[in-house]
């Protein structure tokens, strides 16, 4: 079934700090036509819009010609040495070697397949917990009862997080995310400024009791990253506080906006959600394809090291560069029929998880989280269907619903 991508739309003078309006909630038709028609194109601030899947890829395996580190851009977008400052120049996804080969051993030595499949029984027991909590209710909200509860418990657990200290890092999450919009208001950008200052002060806390106790190394994230369990020397007290953050944001709202957005899919996909329904065994294929229909992260950035050359434009040193992952997951060079939603599609080279070393560290867990949340939903209540009054998340970078309001049959 298309998504009705087709409406022409004029790319002319595109600017994604000053979107044209209604792009926030549909971007698609713009992307198709940026891939059509400007699949490289320079902004007015000097930056470049990409949106090629070959170009992206080509950019996310070379770290040396396109670098992750975005000091020089975020600067003056916060305000060097702001709190959004010292998080997003920190944190291991806007970081280069060595402090990203450093963070990223620790987290992959705790995200092993044997670690994962610990978590799923909780992951299950979570799962469950919500939709018993949703059954018998005459109107439910598959966000804020179910889909963004789940990746905030298994991140909790992830850093043990003590459950009644838990109620916070949502808000925080959302507002240190927020931040990374092309445009920003004032109030966001307070508001991004104060989420990370507390989630500092609560994290200060936190570990200095889990120092002072030690938890489990199997499976207590915060102890490894304490004692650089994983990676060649330890972590700076502020490294070690922003990867946290990082670690809690990275997982919670592109886990929140996977089930999510999956749950819109079939719903609006009647056919496709029939066929999942019949053959349940199609579900990884479903979440992948959930992935690259509505992906969660829709942007990524590098910054060009030297003058490179990007699908066929001479790019100078230190251009920043908007990778457009909503677009590339649309080419038609790689996807057939990219408009159309197949939870049968294969193979599906999306780049919802990016790609190369910054490849997201956490997938093999938000995609079991997709999976055991959506197939067990269906299960539960396979006549679930929206109301009115879905609320789009509003964000370009970050595509998912504020609200989802249903019926659960």
């Amino acid at each position: 079934m298309s998504d009705g991508s087709h409406v022409p739309v004029n790319i002319e003078g595109f600017d994604l700090a000053n979107p044209p309006e209604g792009f926030a909630e549909e971007p698609f038709p713009y992307y198709d036509a940026l891939l059509r028609d400007a699949p490289v194109l320079p902004q007015p601030d000097g930056s470049l819009l990409v949106c090629r899947h070959a170009d992206l890829d080509r950019i996310y395996r070379d770290t040396t010609l396109f670098s992750s580190d975005k000091k020089r851009v975020f600067a003056p977008k916060y305000g060097a040495g702001s709190p959004l400052f010292e998080h997003h120049t920190t944190s291991l996804v806007f970081s280069d070697p060595p402090l990203h080969t450093r963070v990223r051993k620790i987290m992959t030595s705790a995200l092993t397949p044997r670690a994962i499949a610990r978590m799923e029984p909780g992951l299950i027991e979570t799962v469950d917990y919500l939709l018993n909590a949703m059954a018998g209710r005459d109107k439910v909200d598959l966000i804020d009862d179910f889909a963004a509860s789940i990746p905030i418990q298994i991140i909790g657990n992830l850093l043990d997080v003590p459950m009644d200290e838990r109620a916070p890092l949502r808000d925080w999450s959302l507002a240190i995310l927020g931040a990374l919009e092309p445009a920003l208001s004032e109030a966001q950008l307070a508001a991004g400024h104060r989420a990370v200052e507390e989630f500092k002060a609560y994290l200060q806390d936190l570990i200095a009791r889990r120092r002072a106790n030690p938890g489990d190394l199997e499976t207590d994230v915060l102890t490894r990253l304490i004692r650089g369990e994983g990676a060649d020397g330890t972590l700076s007290e502020i490294e070690l506080i922003q990867n946290c953050i990082f670690i809690l944001n990275a997982g919670h709202e592109t886990t929140t906006n996977l089930i999510g957005n999956g749950l819109a899919l079939l719903n609006d996909h009647p056919d496709q959600k029939q066929r999942l329904l019949e053959e349940p065994e199609l579900i990884k294929p479903a979440v992948e394809e959930m992935l690259r229909f509505r992906s969660p992260n829709q942007l990524g950035n590098r910054e060009t090291t030297a003058e490179a050359e990007v699908g066929g434009v001479r790019v100078p040193a230190g251009t920043n560069l908007h990778l457009v992952i909503g677009a590339a997951n649309r080419d038609p060079e790689v996807f057939e029929n990219p408009g159309c939603f197949d939870i049968t599609r294969t193979p599906n080279r999306h780049l919802a998880f990016a790609g190369g070393p910054h490849v997201c560290v956490g997938l093999t867990l938000a995609r079991l989280e997709g999976k055991i949340a959506i197939e067990r939903l269906l299960r539960r209540f396979p006549d679930y269907h929206l109301l009115p009054g879905r609320v789009p998340g509003g964000r370009i970078r970050f595509r998912g619903y504020a609200a989802l309001p249903a019926e659960l049959g």
